[in-house]
Parts: C-alpha cells; structure tokens; sequence
C-alpha cells in the first residue's frame, strides 16, 4: 500500500492522506441500481438531451414582444443653462439625468456652475451644491444671479463626504438641481470611485424632475452620464495698457479668454458618439466656443461679480 499527500485550498490548507487501493470499486453511473440489468444503458447525456428535447416550451410565441413594438421612453424635459451657445449645442441640461462636466482647471467649469445656478434659482426651483472641496465663492454667486435663498450650501472636506451628501439629497429629493462639485478633489481620489456609485445615482434621479450635475477633472461617470460635455481654455488675451495715451508694456489687464465645449457622449442626440470632441479626435462629436470676458475690479478687498451677455458670448466683470 502506499500513500500520496494532496494538498487543497477548499481543506484550508489542511493535506489529506489518501490510500491507493488495489481493487477500487468500479460502479457504472448508467446502473443506479445494485445489480440492474447488465444490457446496453442509455447514457446520462443522452438522457438529458432527450428530456429538454421533449420538455414542453413555458414560453408561448403570443408572450415575446418584437422589439419594434417596445415601449418608447419620452425624451426628457430639457431646460437652459444659462449660456445660449451652449444650449444651442447640447439643447440645455436634461431633466430627471446625469449630466457631467469635466475639464481642468481653469478650464471655465465654475463659469458654467454660476451660470446654471443662476438660470434655475431664477425660475424658483431649489438647488442643492455638494462642494466637495469646500472651495465654492456664495459672494460670487449671488453677484452672478443666483438667489442664495434658494441655495442649499453643502460643505464637504472629503470625497466621501461629497458622496454621502449626495446620496442623501437624491433620497430626499424636492430639488430641481443637484450639482456635486470634484472639480478641486484630487483626480486620483476622483478615479477610484465606483462605476456604481455613478449607476445607482443615474437610476435613482431617474422619473424625476431632478438635474444631476457633476463637475470634475475627468470623466468617471463614463456611460452612467446621459450627457457628458468637456470644457478647455484656449490661450486669454493681455492687451497692452495706455493711461493718457501713452502704453505701458509693463501694465496688462485681462481682457477675456475663449472656451471650447465639446460633447464627449449624448444619449439625447443621435450621431454623437463617446469620442472625445476636440479637434483631431472624432468627427461624430460636436464643439462650441464661448468667450468669457472679465474685469477686475476690488472693492474694500472683496471680489464681486456681474453677469451679462453682449452678441451672445458671456461675460463676467469683477
């Protein structure tokens, strides 16, 4: 007799002694039965195949819906942002969505924020900003249009935190805008976020009149988000400064600064696919550029903002 040792990891590690028999017991798994007839048996998958091909179908052909007869789901309400080229690109924010806006900083993110803060404070709906980063100006805002009455300001140190609030604002429901500001979160800590954490926020603002928006550096949301645009700065303008007709080459004041918008991914417009949008990168998506204009003016140290349009480009003087 003799022995082998067999180590497995369903046995915790534990090895097992098995003995080596000389005469094994050899039963056939067509004779169930001890002493059954010693003819020709039919082979188990023989047997199988026979029972599923004999078993009646449960499913009638009256039951299957062609998928040309499906329900069609109603586009969603779509609303302004505020920035008219934008809305002529993208048709405004959808209702009752996902909506994400990624871009690096200084990429006119915040811009975007104020503007749609504005447009829906305007119209009497209460919003909700998760300000991840705790990085959000209320000054600014409220210079910019928004009624601060109608802002509910939650500040957040952690990514955690900004989640956890948002989970439950969603719950709670009764805004018209939740917006969940990453802009200023680390992009690592941004990345490392669940794909279902995205997926059950998508289904849970779902048949509502709520805006989901998120802001940050990249897109994570990825498929989760209805609509997905990226912003990008292009190079700001530093005209020459003159007092009294005479320039001053060492004076220079911002002038303003050019913002390209492109669709990364839209489930509300056909023909837009999940490329990126920026030139060289896809053709299916589609770009937009608005200016964003600003002055700087200070007073008694504090930054104050106003909003105007002037030839449909948005502008922003402090």
């Amino acid at each position: 007799m003799s022995s082998a040792v067999v180590s497995t990891s369903a046995a915790l590690g534990r090895p097992f002694v098995f003995a080596d028999e000389t005469d094994p017991e050899v039963r056939s798994l067509a004779s169930p039965h001890k002493g059954g007839p010693t003819g020709a048996q039919e082979s188990p998958i023989a047997r199988l195949q026979s029972a599923i091909k004999n078993q009646p179908s449960k499913i009638s052909p009256a039951g299957v819906t062609p998928a040309s007869r499906l329900e069609i789901r109603l586009a969603p309400e779509m609303v302004p942002s505020g920035i008219p080229a934008l809305d002529a690109l993208t048709g405004g924010l959808p209702r009752g969505c996902l909506t994400e806006i990624c871009g690096p900083p200084c990429s006119g993110r915040a811009t975007l924020l104020l503007s749609i803060l504005a447009s829906r404070t305007a119209h009497g709906e209460v919003c909700a900003l998760v300000d991840g980063r705790d990085g959000f100006d209320p000054y600014a805002a409220e210079a910019a249009g928004t009624s601060l009455e109608h802002l509910l300001w939650v500040r957040c140190r952690t990514v955690d935190q900004a989640l956890r609030a948002t989970d439950l604002l969603i719950q709670g429901g009764g805004f018209g805008l939740i917006a969940l500001d990453l802009s200023d979160a680390p992009a690592k800590s941004a990345r490392q976020i669940p794909l279902n954490v995205w997926f059950r926020f998508r289904r849970a603002v779902e048949n509502t009149s709520t805006i989901l928006l998120l802001l940050d550096q990249e897109s994570n949301a990825r498929t989760c988000a209805s609509l997905a645009l990226r912003l990008q700065s292009e190079l700001p303008r530093w005209p020459a400064t003159s007092l009294q007709g005479e320039t001053l080459p060492c004076a220079r004041l911002l002038e303003g600064a050019q913002i390209r918008a492109a669709v990364l991914r839209s489930r509300l417009q056909p023909g837009i696919g999940s490329r990126d949008g920026f030139p060289g990168a896809g053709t299916n998506a589609r770009t937009v550029i608005f200016q964003n204009v600003r002055n700087f003016l200070y007073d008694a140290g504090r930054t104050k903002t106003s909003w105007g349009y002037w030839s449909g480009a948005l502008s922003e003087t402090r």
